[in-house]
């Protein structure tokens, strides 16, 4: 299988809200992730096998410095096989080119392995309210 990444990759709302309704186990809903894009992202990730979205990673930020990683996901049938990493590489280039100085996540503890091993994201500490 040959996986193609793209920053700011074209891509239609109904193709990222099927993939994330898979990778976050909810039924689809009608988003508009091209709006949502559009204005609040510094960039995105498609990873593509031809034509079929098999992963995608959203990157957005604070129009300085700070970046921050959300909705990476990867189809059920392709996870395991490096595409969420090679997804966090090509976010980690499009936020350096644009020379943001600090890229964040947050995740649960079962993706620890994946975000620190895997993709060398630092362990910190940070807080959250839930709303």
């Amino acid at each position: 299988m040959t996986i193609t990444y793209e920053w700011r990759g074209e891509v239609d709302s109904a193709a990222i809200e099927a993939l994330h309704a898979e990778g976050f186990d909810h039924p689809p809903l009608n988003v508009d992730w091209l709006a949502q894009l559009r204005r609040h992202s510094l960039g995105w990730v498609c990873a593509r096998e031809e034509d079929r979205l098999v992963g995608f990673v959203n990157v957005a930020w604070d129009g300085g410095v700070h970046a921050f990683i959300l909705d990476t996901v990867v189809a059920r049938g392709d996870r395991g096989s490096g595409i969420g990493t090679a997804l966090i590489a090509a976010a980690v280039e499009g936020a350096r080119a644009a020379d943001c100085e600090w890229l964040h996540v947050d995740f649960d503890d079962e993706l620890e392995s994946f975000y620190v091993d895997s993709c060398g994201f630092k362990r910190t500490k940070a807080g959250l309210i839930a709303l």
